[in-house]
């Protein structure tokens, strides 16, 4: 009986070569990876050029005219990386077989959550260590819509912050509200009224806005929005140039108001809350891991209500 012979590319590959490679990749070229190596030139270049013979093509131009992935060799970076980043779950999953939890767990924020938001999530961590757990924790702060391409891509697996879509492969768990009020920089001419001033007042000057739909917000809808930003801190960084209005949450204006930087234009009647969200893939894409973390993070939150 004959046998056809599989490619056997892995087989011939040395994991050490791979590194090598993605090193000159980070650092730009074969001299500049010569310290983070650190190993001479002439060894990176022989290395280099073993794996390029064991592939078969070339992965990179480099000489005079500067350093340069070829289509091939970029497409190898993407593959080299997900191969070494499986060799590390691997290890991780190696040295604790017999744990009940394993593996790594991406957590994706948006941008200057609560502080006592923040304090919920770190009791949920802490609550998870305390399983028989051998866990590698990631967090990332991204934009709403930013965390959910990132959960159907898997690359998070818990998102926490305001979502106005409801994708329906997704599952939603409203955590908590957030307050939010309208407010003007010093430098603005409502900042002399500002406690008192009205809405139709404050229509007729420019605003900045989310770039990203607050469900919440339709109660204040906003006309003369001449500016958009992806995050608070830019919506800040507009309303603190004197030549914009615009919704910040009361805990992040609070210093600002301190120094006397910002003013709520009117506390009472330009205001909305909205709901603090955590958000997963659907159960039957979700690993033990990622449900163990969501349980602690819900009791996080019931223990912090009950104390309320």
């Amino acid at each position: 009986m004959s046998t056809a012979r599989a490619p056997a590319v892995l087989a011939d590959l040395d994991l050490r070569l791979i590194r090598v490679f993605l090193a000159i990749v980070d650092a730009g070229g074969v001299s500049s990876a010569q310290a983070t190596l650190n190993i001479g030139q002439s060894t990176i270049s022989t290395q280099l050029a073993t794996l390029e013979t064991r592939l078969g093509y070339r992965l990179c131009e480099r000489g005079r005219s500067g350093f340069s992935l070829t289509a091939r060799g970029a497409q190898f970076v993407d593959a080299a990386r997900a191969l070494l980043a499986a060799v590390d779950t691997f290890g991780v999953q190696a040295r604790n077989v017999g744990r009940r939890l394993v593996g790594h767990l991406a957590i994706g924020m948006i941008g200057h959550t609560p502080v006592s938001a923040s304090a919920r999530i770190s009791e949920a961590i802490a609550r998870f260590r305390t399983r028989d757990e051998s866990v590698r924790f990631s967090i990332l702060v991204r934009s709403p819509g930013e965390l959910e391409e990132l959960l159907l891509r898997d690359r998070v697996q818990v998102g926490i912050g305001y979502f106005w879509h409801r994708v329906p492969s997704l599952e939603y768990r409203a955590l908590f509200t957030e307050e939010q009020f309208a407010y003007c920089a010093s430098g603005h001419p409502l900042f002399a009224r500002a406690g008192r001033v009205t809405p139709a007042q404050a229509a007729q000057y420019a605003w900045a806005s989310r770039s990203y739909p607050v469900p919440e917000a339709d109660a204040a809808p906003l006309r003369n929005v001449t500016a958009v930003a992806d995050n608070m801190e830019a919506v800040a960084m507009l309303v603190l140039s004197g030549h914009h209005l615009g919704y910040l949450p009361g805990h992040f204006a609070a210093p600002y108001v301190k120094e006397g930087l910002l003013a709520a234009l009117n506390p009472a009647r330009m205001r909305y809350r909205v709901a603090f969200q955590m958000v997963t893939r659907a159960r039957q894409h979700r690993t033990e891991v990622v449900d163990a973390f969501v349980d602690d993070v819900m009791a996080a939150h019931e223990t912090r209500g009950a104390e309320r």
